[in-house]
């Protein structure tokens, strides 16, 4: 499995965003007053200076280095315009070193719920104006020496409306009240809308500042993105290339040194705590997990956040690395052709599929320590489940464990027969399915590969398709598919909407409706036996409102209904297996034991975080 997880933009995208969730829409967020703003790390920041280098090691007396991987696409094809919404940036939205370049307002502790604090140095709702209040740091400059200011963000969030990003499903104006103040007009309050906000890497002015005010234009006017200067606009937009990117964080892109194996971040001085900083460059290499195996193995990086063999792992750790093992919030899933295969519309067939699987096994064989099989079945975390559900809801979830017993009596109750030790569907056809995986992903082919087998043996006809990561979202949004491997649940966020939204909409005709396609084409009105529910509307109000009692009322009515219905089936939970390289180049790494290990890699990634404190820091 490739590095990443799921995208803000409810959609996925190349490798690693694919997983979890890259429209690359993730403990409780305390937003919005419900608990105040956390001010965690004003004074570590301003206090922590970088650790002193060492004479020895692999950074002592040069240059002080930090070696890292993730997937990009070198230029032509890559580019930098990295406005959020726009494909084939140079690096994918949910790379957590994007945080080193275009830093965002804020970062989150997922254990602590508080925000530390980064270009913003504060932030305030006012629920009686219905407004949102940010207040940037003053003195912040971006490389090409002109200062940081409110009019950066408003612009940003001009194109965020422009490329139809989510925080405008609830945002109706952004404006500048002084230099260093931004007023958001909030017209649909929601809990998550703080962390749009706060997380939105902020973007120069200078460089973009045209489209965004042309947006700025198109919107006061009420214009339409669907047609006119709107629908011109936002086409041209997606074609802008700027050349020499102009940034505020404390590493620039060398242009000039990239190439299609690696890339290196270059100190910017004039960049956000760039003091605080031990390193003086950042050097990443390119590549899904098959590209960068070797070069781990070879200690040429000292951190990475994709999918590692099992067998790479115990190599590993053999060889020096420590394992880390941060939550990613999500993982694989078996997703279904409702159009192709209407046997698998009754829900008795997709609970005896996963009373069939053993996904304790599945996990292991594909992640080893890694790969853990959900307890509750919620269709999010089950680390978030008890913050949203009850202890006496969470005891009417089911496990799903393996019982093939169960499993029997429900594909018979679902007029299934089995013939010579093959299972027969109710008009006579035999039980025969393909099932598409990525060949490239070092945890999904095998996890995919593992359910077949196990599938097959209880007596289904599965075939196995290895094909290319690239193609696969293609052919399940337009429904070239019978099963497939994707992913469940959220790594971007803490809020179950977004994992819901990963799990009902983004490869359903919600979402694929834009490809000309319907996806799995899984009906959102359903009946349980509670009664009949509108699976789309209980997810949208889940993020709605202030009043976290009630979105917990909708959180719970979508988990008692997907666990029962298992509109897709989750096979694990995917915690990290990221190697980390200590006393080479990097002196340490967090502890096994340090809530930050809490957060999730791709969304406010703990290496990045302690990087800016000087507690990740060259030996």
């Amino acid at each position: 499995m490739s590095p990443t997880g799921t995208n803000d933009s409810g959609s996925n995208g190349t490798g690693a965003s694919a997983r979890t969730n890259a429209i690359s829409r993730r403990n409780v967020l305390q937003l919005f007053g419900i608990a105040g703003v956390g001010a965690a790390g004003i004074g570590s920041l301003e206090a922590c200076s970088p650790s002193k280098p060492n004479a020895s090691g692999g950074n002592g007396g040069g240059s002080k280095e930090f070696h890292g991987a993730y997937p990009y696409q070198l230029p032509p094809k890559g580019h930098f315009n990295l406005a959020a919404g726009v494909l084939d940036g140079i690096q994918m939205a949910t790379s957590p070193y994007n945080d080193l370049i275009y830093p965002s307002a804020g970062l989150y502790y997922w254990a602590d719920k508080k925000w530390e604090w980064m270009m913003a140095e504060s932030g305030t709702l006012d629920e009686a104006t219905k407004t949102y209040t940010m207040k940037l740091r003053s003195g912040l400059t971006w490389s090409d020496g002109k200062p940081v200011t409110a009019k950066d963000v408003v612009s940003t969030f001009n194109l965020q409306w422009l490329m139809r990003q989510p925080p405008w499903d609830f945002l109706s104006d952004v404006t500048a009240k002084d230099d260093t103040t931004v007023v958001f007009a909030i017209g649909t309050p929601s809990t998550v809308l703080e962390r749009f906000i706060l997380r939105a890497p902020i973007l120069p002015d200078s460089v973009y500042g045209e489209w965004a005010t042309k947006a700025e234009t198109v919107r006061k006017a009420k214009g339409s993105l669907d047609s006119g200067d709107g629908k011109q606009l936002n086409g041209d937009f997606q074609k802008f290339r700027p050349e020499n990117p102009v940034v505020s964080g404390p590493f620039n892109f060398d242009v000039k040194s990239m190439t299609n194996s690696q890339m290196t971040l270059v100190k910017n001085p004039k960049g956000l705590f760039a003091d605080k900083i031990g390193f003086d460059k950042v050097v990443l290499y390119n590549g899904e997990t098959s590209d960068v195996t070797p070069v781990v193995l070879n200690k040429d990086v000292d951190y990475a956040t994709h999918g590692f063999a099992v067998a790479t792992e115990k190599t590993l750790l053999g060889s020096g690395f420590r394992i880390l093992r941060p939550p990613v919030y999500s993982g694989p899933a078996l997703v279904f052709n409702y159009t192709a295969h209407p046997e698998l519309s009754d829900p008795r067939v997709r609970q005896a599929i996963a009373y069939v699987l053993d996904r304790a096994e599945n996990g292991t064989v594909a992640l080893g320590d890694s790969g853990k099989p959900c307890k509750f079945m919620a269709g999010f975390s089950d680390i978030l489940v008890p913050d949203w559900v009850s202890d006496a809801d969470q005891k009417k979830l089911q496990a799903y464990d393996k019982d093939e017993a169960k499993a029997t009596s429900l594909l018979q109750a679902a007029g299934w027969k089995k013939t010579g030790g093959k299972w027969m569907l109710p008009n006579g056809k035999p039980a025969a399915y393909d099932i598409k995986f990525p060949t490239e992903f070092a945890d999904w082919n095998p996890a995919a590969t593992n359910a077949a087998d196990q599938l097959n043996k209880f007596g289904f006809n599965i075939t196995k398709r290895g094909i290319t990561f690239t193609q696969l979202n293609p052919d399940v949004l337009t429904g070239k598919f019978d099963f497939a491997i994707q992913s469940w649940g959220a790594s971007n966020h803490p809020h179950p909407y977004f994992a819901y939204v990963q799990d009902l909409y983004t490869f359903n005709y919600v979402v694929a409706a834009n490809q000309g396609g319907k996806g799995m084409n899984f009906p959102l009105k359903q009946t349980t036996s509670t009664g009949p529910i509108d699976l789309k509307a209980v997810v949208d109000k889940s993020a709605q409102g202030l009043d976290l009692d009630a979105q917990k009322k909708n959180v719970t009515a979508a988990a008692m209904a997907f666990n029962e219905l298992l509109p897709i089936i989750p096979l694990w939970e995917r915690y990290g297996n990221n190697p980390a390289l200590e006393g080479k180049r990097v002196a340490k790494f967090p502890a096994d034991d340090d809530p930050i290990l809490k957060n999730a890699p791709y969304a406010d990634n703990f290496v990045i975080m302690y990087m800016y404190q000087g507690k990740v820091a060259p030996v």
